[in-house]
């Protein structure tokens, strides 16, 4: 029999002893404080108005006397602060966005995923290369391919168009990498099972694959969409039509060196984050299970 004289250390469900998870929660409390800070000083921004935040500026303090909505007025009936209407093309960049948003994160899903089902499941000639290729593309700053793309984007007679934003982004070389992760901890029978009960290879992907990739799609929607959604600097070179402006562009010409509208400025912003809050609320039970999937093969 042997006896254990040694203390045994009182440990929680999770594995972590009772002091470190008491420190893990005490850091990431701190630090979800610090992450929301800006968050916090941008909603008190938006009841300040913009008098108020030419003054002040965007700051901690909650002058409870100066707050109002007038700013969320102005924003969704265009009613200013002095009763006066002004028209504003906020919403036409928010439904601008919203289409480029829903259209690239669909392709982009897709046309990767099925990109990284080549190379995940098949061997072919040159699929190392070709994907040592897929990992160089990461590693390549997107402001050296930027002047090729826009030349090529001219000569094809898409500028000024939305097919002009997707396109370029069909294939993004990160979701690749994350779907053939993910993919490479399928085991082989399953696709053999699919074409024994009839299945073409299309089939296989479309009926089995994808159904399986669904927390996958889920965690790089997150990704995809938020990056859909504050792309700024390749839809501002493309787009010169300020009714297809999407949201980052809009509200970045509401700096001028005459005056800012920091009205529907602070109040844009803020709403511009409901669309990502709710993407990641939707998906959020699929993000953990997405993520770590794609890490442990079997």
């Amino acid at each position: 029999m042997t006896v254990n004289t040694g203390v045994r250390t009182k440990r929680s469900k999770l594995g972590y002893s009772i002091p470190a998870r008491v420190a893990l929660i005490i850091f990431f409390s701190i630090l979800s404080v610090i992450v929301l800070i800006p968050l916090y000083a941008l909603v008190l921004g938006t009841f300040k108005g913009g008098a108020e935040l030419f003054i002040s500026g965007l700051n901690l303090s909650p002058t409870f006397d100066k707050l109002n909505l007038l700013s969320w007025r102005y924003l969704f009936t265009g009613v200013m602060d002095d009763g006066v209407y002004e028209a504003h093309d906020y919403f036409i960049w928010y439904r601008n966005s919203l289409y480029i948003v829903l259209v690239q994160g669909a392709v982009t899903l897709f046309v990767s995923s099925w990109v990284a089902y080549g190379f995940a499941m098949y061997k072919f000639r040159g699929k190392t290369l070709l994907f040592m290729c897929v990992l160089l593309m990461m590693m390549i700053p997107f402001e050296i391919l930027m002047l090729p793309m826009y030349t090529q984007i001219n000569m094809m007679g898409m500028r000024n168009t939305y097919a002009a934003i997707i396109i370029p982004f069909m294939a993004n070389m990160s979701a690749i990498f994350f779907f053939h992760q993910f993919l490479k901890g399928i085991q082989m029978e399953l696709l053999d099972a699919g074409r024994v009960d009839g299945c073409t290879e299309y089939g296989i992907f479309l009926r089995i694959i994808m159904p399986i990739l669904k927390p996958a799609y889920a965690s790089m929607a997150v990704l995809v969409g938020m990056g859909a959604w504050n792309n700024l600097l390749w839809p501002m070179l493309v787009i010169s039509d300020m009714k297809k402006y999407t949201v980052p562009i809009g509200l970045n010409t509401l700096w001028s060196p005459y005056g800012n509208n920091y009205d529907l400025m602070i109040t844009g912003s803020c709403f511009a984050i409901v669309p990502l809050l709710i993407l990641f609320i939707a998906a959020q039970k699929f993000i953990i299970e997405g993520m770590t999937a794609g890490s442990v093969k079997g």
